[in-house]
């Protein structure tokens, strides 16, 4: 990626990759003294992911967890034709860092489960893996705009709990993505 991007107007400076998620680069950049993530869809193959019009997809996903009250960062703007977002920075650890690091997410477990029961509510699920999570402020936001429609298979409960302590499933994560940025869109937001 170029170190310098325009996207509505304003020209953004990329510090560094924050992380490679099925959808996309995620990216630190600055404009005008402040932080943001910009996201560059990519159109890699996914072995167990279907998409579409992925930077549509990031769109409507974005509309629909405003909708569901779940907590997430800002869209700052979008652009099609590049397929780039930009979106507000949320500064902190990941769940993920946490649980790596051997830190208690134990605090987060009563937020994460109020955000499932929202998203349940409005008919989706969100993706619990803990690289889409930061803490900021003793908040979790979702920093990821995946959402997909309610299965039980992949509430929090069946599926993400899973990954947010140092369990065999996230054992198996870290051996096998050794030596790797983690995340899912780990972009800080």
């Amino acid at each position: 990626m170029d170190q310098q991007v325009t996207l509505s107007g304003k020209t953004y400076q990329i510090l560094r990759l924050l992380g490679h998620g099925k959808g996309g680069h995620s990216y630190l950049a600055e404009a005008d003294g402040c932080s943001y993530v910009l996201k560059q869809i990519h159109h890699e193959p996914c072995d167990y992911y279907t998409f579409g019009n992925k930077i549509e997809a990031e769109r409507r996903d974005y509309e629909r967890l405003c909708s569901a009250g779940i907590r997430i960062p800002e869209m700052i703007a979008i652009d099609e034709e590049t397929e780039r977002i930009v979106k507000e920075y949320i500064e902190g650890p990941t769940v993920f860092d946490l649980v790596k690091d051997g830190r208690s997410v134990d605090p987060y477990l009563d937020q994460v489960r109020e955000m499932a029961a929202k998203a349940k509510a409005a008919g989706l699920n969100i993706d619990y893996f803990p690289t889409n999570f930061v803490v900021c402020g003793g908040l979790i936001w979702y920093v990821d705009y995946e959402c997909n429609d309610y299965m039980d298979e992949w509430n929090f409960e069946n599926w993400g709990i899973q990954y947010w302590s140092r369990t065999p499933a996230f054992e198996a994560y870290l051996k096998q993505h050794a030596g790797e940025p983690q995340g899912g869109d780990v972009s800080h937001g």
